[in-house]
Protein backbone atom coordinates (compact mmCIF):
# COMPACT_ATOMS: atom_id res chain seq x y z
CA UNK A 1 0.00 0.00 0.00
CA UNK A 2 1.54 3.30 -1.07
CA UNK A 3 1.24 6.56 0.86
CA UNK A 4 -1.45 8.11 -1.36
CA UNK A 5 -3.78 5.14 -0.91
CA UNK A 6 -3.07 5.13 2.82
CA UNK A 7 -4.04 8.81 3.03
CA UNK A 8 -7.27 8.14 1.13
CA UNK A 9 -8.22 5.38 3.59
CA UNK A 10 -7.29 7.62 6.54
CA UNK A 11 -9.50 10.42 5.18
CA UNK A 12 -12.38 7.96 4.85
CA UNK A 13 -11.80 6.76 8.43
CA UNK A 14 -11.77 10.32 9.75
CA UNK A 15 -14.93 11.26 7.84
CA UNK A 16 -16.97 8.18 8.66
CA UNK A 17 -15.91 6.99 12.13
CA UNK A 18 -18.36 9.23 13.98
CA UNK A 19 -21.05 9.40 11.30
CA UNK A 20 -23.90 6.83 11.20
CA UNK A 21 -22.69 5.32 7.93
CA UNK A 22 -20.11 2.66 8.99
CA UNK A 23 -16.41 3.45 8.72
CA UNK A 24 -15.52 -0.24 8.45
CA UNK A 25 -17.72 -0.67 5.39
CA UNK A 26 -16.39 2.47 3.70
CA UNK A 27 -12.74 1.61 4.30
CA UNK A 28 -13.30 -1.93 3.08
CA UNK A 29 -15.05 -0.78 -0.08
CA UNK A 30 -12.38 1.84 -0.78
CA UNK A 31 -9.58 -0.69 -0.35
CA UNK A 32 -11.40 -3.08 -2.68
CA UNK A 33 -11.97 -0.43 -5.33
CA UNK A 34 -8.30 0.63 -5.17
CA UNK A 35 -7.25 -2.97 -5.66
CA UNK A 36 -5.46 -3.29 -2.33
CA UNK A 37 -4.60 -6.78 -1.18
CA UNK A 38 -6.63 -7.85 1.85
CA UNK A 39 -3.59 -8.81 3.92
CA UNK A 40 -2.60 -8.47 7.58
CA UNK A 41 -0.91 -5.13 7.03
CA UNK A 42 -4.04 -3.56 5.54
CA UNK A 43 -6.19 -4.92 8.38
CA UNK A 44 -3.80 -3.58 11.01
CA UNK A 45 -3.59 -0.20 9.27
CA UNK A 46 -7.37 0.15 9.20
CA UNK A 47 -7.52 -0.63 12.91
CA UNK A 48 -4.50 1.41 13.98
CA UNK A 49 -5.64 4.68 12.37
CA UNK A 50 -8.61 4.60 14.72
CA UNK A 51 -6.12 5.88 17.29
CA UNK A 52 -6.02 9.21 15.43
CA UNK A 53 -9.81 9.31 15.39
CA UNK A 54 -9.87 8.59 19.13
CA UNK A 55 -7.57 11.54 19.83
CA UNK A 56 -9.87 13.87 17.89
CA UNK A 57 -12.69 13.26 20.39
CA UNK A 58 -10.39 13.74 23.36
CA UNK A 59 -9.15 17.04 21.91
CA UNK A 60 -12.63 18.26 20.87
CA UNK A 61 -14.04 17.51 24.34
CA UNK A 62 -10.89 17.87 26.41
CA UNK A 63 -12.67 19.67 29.26
CA UNK A 64 -14.99 16.70 29.67
CA UNK A 65 -12.27 14.06 29.51
CA UNK A 66 -9.93 15.84 31.89
CA UNK A 67 -12.50 16.92 34.46
CA UNK A 68 -11.23 14.65 37.23
CA UNK A 69 -13.91 15.93 39.61
CA UNK A 70 -16.64 14.37 37.47
CA UNK A 71 -15.97 10.72 38.33
CA UNK A 72 -19.50 9.75 37.29
CA UNK A 73 -18.50 10.45 33.69
CA UNK A 74 -15.76 7.82 33.84
CA UNK A 75 -18.00 5.32 35.64
CA UNK A 76 -20.66 5.61 32.96
CA UNK A 77 -18.16 5.06 30.15
CA UNK A 78 -16.65 2.09 32.00
CA UNK A 79 -20.03 0.39 32.43
CA UNK A 80 -21.14 1.26 28.88
CA UNK A 81 -18.09 -0.29 27.23
CA UNK A 82 -18.34 -3.65 29.05
CA UNK A 83 -20.95 -5.24 26.70
CA UNK A 84 -18.78 -4.54 23.65
CA UNK A 85 -15.67 -5.92 25.35
CA UNK A 86 -17.37 -9.16 26.35
CA UNK A 87 -19.45 -9.83 23.22
CA UNK A 88 -16.69 -8.59 20.92
CA UNK A 89 -14.27 -11.11 22.37
CA UNK A 90 -16.79 -13.97 22.23
CA UNK A 91 -17.85 -13.35 18.63
CA UNK A 92 -14.56 -12.08 17.21
CA UNK A 93 -14.08 -14.94 14.75
CA UNK A 94 -17.63 -14.70 13.40
CA UNK A 95 -17.32 -10.92 12.98
CA UNK A 96 -14.07 -11.29 11.07
CA UNK A 97 -15.62 -13.91 8.80
CA UNK A 98 -18.26 -11.40 7.65
CA UNK A 99 -15.72 -8.63 6.94
CA UNK A 100 -14.85 -10.15 3.57
CA UNK A 101 -18.48 -10.52 2.47
CA UNK A 102 -19.09 -7.29 0.56
CA UNK A 103 -22.61 -8.30 -0.49
CA UNK A 104 -23.65 -8.81 3.14
CA UNK A 105 -22.12 -5.52 4.25
CA UNK A 106 -23.77 -3.63 1.36
CA UNK A 107 -27.11 -5.14 2.32
CA UNK A 108 -26.67 -4.03 5.93
CA UNK A 109 -25.90 -0.50 4.70
CA UNK A 110 -29.26 -0.42 2.92
CA UNK A 111 -31.20 -1.90 5.84
CA UNK A 112 -29.53 0.48 8.28
CA UNK A 113 -30.43 3.37 6.02
CA UNK A 114 -34.10 2.39 6.12
CA UNK A 115 -33.94 2.34 9.93
CA UNK A 116 -32.42 5.84 10.00
CA UNK A 117 -35.29 7.20 7.89
CA UNK A 118 -37.69 6.46 10.75
CA UNK A 119 -35.41 6.87 13.79
CA UNK A 120 -36.46 10.49 14.44
CA UNK A 121 -40.13 9.50 14.57
CA UNK A 122 -39.58 6.63 16.96
CA UNK A 123 -37.99 8.67 19.74
CA UNK A 124 -39.91 11.86 20.40
CA UNK A 125 -40.00 14.16 23.43
CA UNK A 126 -36.45 13.57 24.72
CA UNK A 127 -35.85 14.50 28.35
CA UNK A 128 -32.07 14.30 28.74
CA UNK A 129 -30.01 17.00 27.03
CA UNK A 130 -26.67 16.43 28.76
CA UNK A 131 -24.38 13.55 29.72
CA UNK A 132 -24.95 14.32 33.41
CA UNK A 133 -28.56 13.19 33.05
CA UNK A 134 -27.56 9.71 31.89
CA UNK A 135 -27.89 7.02 34.56
CA UNK A 136 -25.53 4.06 34.85
CA UNK A 137 -28.38 1.80 33.78
CA UNK A 138 -28.96 3.89 30.66
CA UNK A 139 -25.23 3.86 29.93
CA UNK A 140 -25.18 0.06 30.04
CA UNK A 141 -28.23 -0.09 27.77
CA UNK A 142 -26.51 2.19 25.26
CA UNK A 143 -23.51 -0.11 25.50
CA UNK A 144 -25.65 -3.06 24.43
CA UNK A 145 -27.08 -1.05 21.56
CA UNK A 146 -23.54 -0.32 20.46
CA UNK A 147 -22.95 -4.07 20.14
CA UNK A 148 -25.30 -4.13 17.13
CA UNK A 149 -22.40 -2.58 15.23
CA UNK A 150 -20.49 -5.84 15.52
CA UNK A 151 -22.24 -6.69 12.28
CA UNK A 152 -20.03 -4.88 9.73
CA UNK A 153 -21.95 -2.18 7.90
CA UNK A 154 -24.21 -1.34 10.85
CA UNK A 155 -22.19 1.65 12.19
CA UNK A 156 -21.13 1.92 15.79
CA UNK A 157 -22.12 5.57 15.80
CA UNK A 158 -25.64 4.93 14.49
CA UNK A 159 -26.26 2.08 16.93
CA UNK A 160 -25.06 3.98 20.00
CA UNK A 161 -26.83 7.24 19.05
CA UNK A 162 -30.15 5.45 18.51
CA UNK A 163 -29.47 3.60 21.77
CA UNK A 164 -29.07 6.95 23.50
CA UNK A 165 -32.27 8.30 22.00
CA UNK A 166 -34.09 5.18 23.22
CA UNK A 167 -33.05 6.27 26.72
CA UNK A 168 -34.60 9.71 26.34
CA UNK A 169 -31.52 11.62 25.17
CA UNK A 170 -31.76 14.43 22.65
CA UNK A 171 -30.02 13.84 19.31
CA UNK A 172 -27.15 16.12 20.35
CA UNK A 173 -26.71 14.48 23.77
CA UNK A 174 -26.91 10.99 22.23
CA UNK A 175 -24.36 11.89 19.56
CA UNK A 176 -21.93 13.34 22.10
CA UNK A 177 -22.20 10.32 24.40
CA UNK A 178 -21.61 8.14 21.34
CA UNK A 179 -18.41 10.12 20.73
CA UNK A 180 -17.34 9.70 24.36
CA UNK A 181 -18.08 5.97 24.31
CA UNK A 182 -16.05 5.59 21.12
CA UNK A 183 -12.84 6.42 23.00
CA UNK A 184 -12.67 3.39 25.35
CA UNK A 185 -14.37 1.15 22.77
CA UNK A 186 -12.00 1.88 19.89
CA UNK A 187 -9.00 1.99 22.19
CA UNK A 188 -9.86 -1.52 23.39
CA UNK A 189 -10.39 -2.74 19.80
CA UNK A 190 -7.07 -1.25 18.71
CA UNK A 191 -5.11 -2.74 21.60
CA UNK A 192 -6.73 -6.15 21.18
CA UNK A 193 -6.45 -6.31 17.40
CA UNK A 194 -2.93 -4.92 17.04
CA UNK A 195 -1.11 -5.84 20.22
CA UNK A 196 -2.86 -8.94 21.55
CA UNK A 197 -4.41 -10.69 18.59
CA UNK A 198 -1.78 -10.12 15.92
CA UNK A 199 1.27 -10.05 18.15
CA UNK A 200 0.04 -12.36 20.88
CA UNK A 201 0.44 -16.04 21.48
CA UNK A 202 -3.09 -16.85 20.37
CA UNK A 203 -2.05 -16.33 16.72
CA UNK A 204 0.77 -18.83 17.07
CA UNK A 205 3.13 -16.23 15.63
CA UNK A 206 4.37 -13.88 18.36
CA UNK A 207 6.00 -10.73 16.99
CA UNK A 208 4.65 -11.43 13.50
CA UNK A 209 2.66 -8.21 13.29
CA UNK A 210 5.39 -6.15 14.90
CA UNK A 211 8.06 -7.41 12.52
CA UNK A 212 5.77 -6.85 9.54
CA UNK A 213 5.05 -3.24 10.44
CA UNK A 214 8.58 -2.36 11.39
CA UNK A 215 10.12 -4.11 8.40
CA UNK A 216 10.72 -0.80 6.67
CA UNK A 217 10.63 2.92 7.34
CA UNK A 218 7.91 3.24 4.70
CA UNK A 219 5.52 1.23 6.88
CA UNK A 220 6.22 3.43 9.88
CA UNK A 221 5.65 6.55 7.77
CA UNK A 222 2.33 5.18 6.50
CA UNK A 223 1.12 4.53 10.06
CA UNK A 224 2.19 7.95 11.36
CA UNK A 225 0.72 9.97 8.48
CA UNK A 226 -2.42 7.83 8.46
CA UNK A 227 -3.11 8.63 12.11
CA UNK A 228 -2.41 12.34 11.64
CA UNK A 229 -4.79 12.54 8.68
CA UNK A 230 -7.50 10.55 10.48
CA UNK A 231 -7.16 12.86 13.51
CA UNK A 232 -7.51 16.11 11.53
CA UNK A 233 -10.41 14.91 9.37
CA UNK A 234 -12.29 13.38 12.32
CA UNK A 235 -11.92 16.59 14.32
CA UNK A 236 -13.64 18.51 11.53
CA UNK A 237 -16.27 15.82 10.93
CA UNK A 238 -17.36 15.68 14.58
CA UNK A 239 -18.34 19.34 14.72
CA UNK A 240 -19.99 19.27 11.30
CA UNK A 241 -22.00 16.16 12.14
CA UNK A 242 -23.50 17.68 15.30
CA UNK A 243 -24.74 20.66 13.27
CA UNK A 244 -26.27 18.53 10.51
CA UNK A 245 -27.85 16.11 12.99
CA UNK A 246 -29.47 18.93 14.98
CA UNK A 247 -30.86 20.59 11.86
CA UNK A 248 -31.88 17.66 9.67
CA UNK A 249 -31.95 14.58 11.89
CA UNK A 250 -31.07 11.12 10.56
CA UNK A 251 -32.82 11.24 7.19
CA UNK A 252 -29.89 12.55 5.10
CA UNK A 253 -27.68 9.79 6.45
CA UNK A 254 -30.41 7.22 5.86
CA UNK A 255 -30.79 8.17 2.20
CA UNK A 256 -27.03 8.25 1.80
CA UNK A 257 -26.70 4.70 3.15
CA UNK A 258 -29.48 3.42 0.92
CA UNK A 259 -28.01 5.02 -2.22
CA UNK A 260 -24.44 3.87 -1.53
CA UNK A 261 -25.56 0.42 -0.41
CA UNK A 262 -27.61 -0.20 -3.57
CA UNK A 263 -24.80 1.11 -5.79
CA UNK A 264 -22.32 -1.21 -4.11
CA UNK A 265 -24.69 -4.18 -4.30
CA UNK A 266 -24.94 -3.66 -8.06
CA UNK A 267 -21.16 -3.28 -8.34
CA UNK A 268 -20.20 -6.33 -6.32
CA UNK A 269 -22.97 -8.55 -7.69
CA UNK A 270 -22.53 -7.79 -11.39
CA UNK A 271 -18.95 -6.57 -11.80
CA UNK A 272 -16.88 -8.44 -9.20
Amino acid sequence: MDLIKAIIIAIIEGLTEYLPISSTAHMGFAANLMGLQDDEFLKMFQVSIQFGAILSVVVAYWKKFFDLKNLQFYYKLAFAVVPALVLGYLFDDKIEAVLGNQIAISSVLVLGGVVLLFADKWFKNPKVDDEKGITVRSAITIGFWQCLAMMPGTSRSAASIIGGMSQGLTRKAAAEFSFFLAVPTMLAVTVYSVFLKTWGKETGHPQKGYEMIMASQDHILVFVIGNIVAFIVALIAIKAFIGVLNKYGFKPWGWYRIFVGIALLIYFYFFK
